[in-house]
């Protein structure tokens, strides 16, 4: 089939490169034309869609990136995976809105556009095809298909695979979801159908709000049992031991990426916005997690001043910028936040994060440096808050003066555990 992802991020790349390999005929479309440039030399920035396998795909001419408009012509399956970021709490659905309008433009009888992107429940039937209707002049349902089948990307995940996460479809009536459910069929190992796009919406925000609520839980009990001198590494084990009825979960600085600061005020905005109501679990969830970069900067300022050092002037190296373990992406990450609030107490702060390509570096707010033996050994104090696999632990926690470790993955006397 002739297929179109709108968006080539962290979800539509990968998509887009499957479905090429699937045996589809795919173009990438980008509104970003620097992006586009590079994934044409195949130059990929998803570290789940490695450059020799863009450049497979290229060079069997089942993938093409463009920014050109008039490539959308004749599709028969377009995805739309574009961001859908919050604005002071606020979703904005601009990019959505923009997307299908210009999909809209080219969409013919019998093809089909599948929204991706994280939303609240009712934007697919509400905002999506009305505008794809009265951009085209087609009728959902009697002139095209549509439907709702939410992103499970998780970068580095070792255990779940693209292909091998099972893949939720759903359709705005059965021919729809007929349509969707064979497209996925032909990418995913296993594709569960579910009745409306409302459902798929909500079952997406459920299971990032499931592990929001339950992290910021342990980040909170983390801040406590810190003051009442007991080890909360240790009893997190304890509790793993019960074979049900427990989900492990650690505390870290804070959460990152798209779905866990973001995903679920979705549904806390909606339920508010549409019924008045607050959801309470979300937004409390929500009020500790923000709060853990500035518990972070606590432990650090008590750390040192026990030392006989006050944070200003001190020198202090952030180990670990991204949001998640040996991954590239900066997206919400708590590190930001950590370095502004020691930058405003007048520490001098370093970061170091192997994952981060050089290009990058200009979005952190701090220098960047190596973690070698002299940038750990100069440090006042060093803050373990991701940890990479191209870290030297051991030699971080032997030449480190002070480490605040937030992952538990040192020892010893100079050592302390988040």
């Amino acid at each position: 089939m002739q297929i179109v992802v709108a968006g080539q991020g962290y979800v539509g790349l990968p998509l887009a490169v499957r479905a090429a390999e699937a045996g589809h005929h795919v173009v990438g479309y980008d509104v970003d034309a620097n992006r586009v440039r590079r994934l044409a030399a195949g130059d990929s920035h998803v570290e789940d869609v490695p450059c020799a396998r863009l450049r497979a795909v290229l060079d069997a001419g089942s993938y093409r990136a463009s920014a050109d408009e008039t490539v959308l012509a004749g599709y028969d399956i377009a995805v739309i995976t574009v961001p859908t970021p919050l604005r002071e709490g606020v979703p904005d659905l601009s990019f959505i809105e923009t997307c299908a309008r210009t999909l809209g433009k080219h969409l013919r009888r019998g093809a089909t556009v599948v929204l991706e992107s994280t939303t609240y429940p009712g934007t697919t039937e509400e905002l999506l095809v009305p505008v794809l209707e009265e951009a085209s002049g087609l009728k959902a349902g009697e002139d095209f298909h549509a439907g709702f089948s939410p992103e499970r990307i998780a970068p580095g995940n070792k255990r779940w695979s693209f292909e091998t996460t099972p893949k939720l479809v759903s359709g705005i009536d059965a021919p729809s979801l007929e349509v969707i459910k064979g497209f996925y069929d032909t990418i995913f190992q296993t594709t569960v159908a579910v009745s409306t796009p409302k459902v798929a919406e909500l079952a997406k925000l459920i299971e990032n709000t499931f592990r929001l609520v339950n992290i910021s839980m342990i980040n909170e009990l983390a801040t406590l049992t810190d003051r009442l001198g007991v080890d909360i590494w240790e009893a997190i084990d304890a509790a793993a031991t019960k074979p049900f009825g427990f989900t492990r979960f650690t505390p870290g600085p804070g959460v990152g990426g798209h779905c866990l600061p973001v995903d679920p005020i979705f549904l806390s905005w909606k339920i508010r916005e549409g019924l008045g109501a607050p959801f309470r679990f979300v937004e409390l969830a929500d009020e500790v997690n923000r709060s853990m970069p500035d518990y972070v900067v606590g432990r650090v300022t008590r750390a040192l001043d026990q030392r006989g050092k006050a944070v200003s002037g001190s020198r202090i190296l952030l180990l670990g910028l991204t949001y998640k373990i040996n991954a590239t992406d900066l997206r919400e990450s708590p590190s930001a936040r950590v370095a502004e609030l020691l930058v405003n107490l007048g520490a001098q702060v370093r970061g170091a994060d192997p994952n981060v390509a050089p290009g990058d570096h200009g979005r952190l707010n701090v220098p960047v440096v190596d973690a070698d033996e002299k940038e750990i050994a100069a440090a006042d104090a060093v803050v373990l808050l991701m940890d990479h696999a191209a870290f030297d632990l051991p030699m971080i926690g032997e030449l480190a003066p002070y480490v605040l470790d937030c992952r538990n993955r040192l020892s010893g006397p100079n050592v302390e555990t988040l």
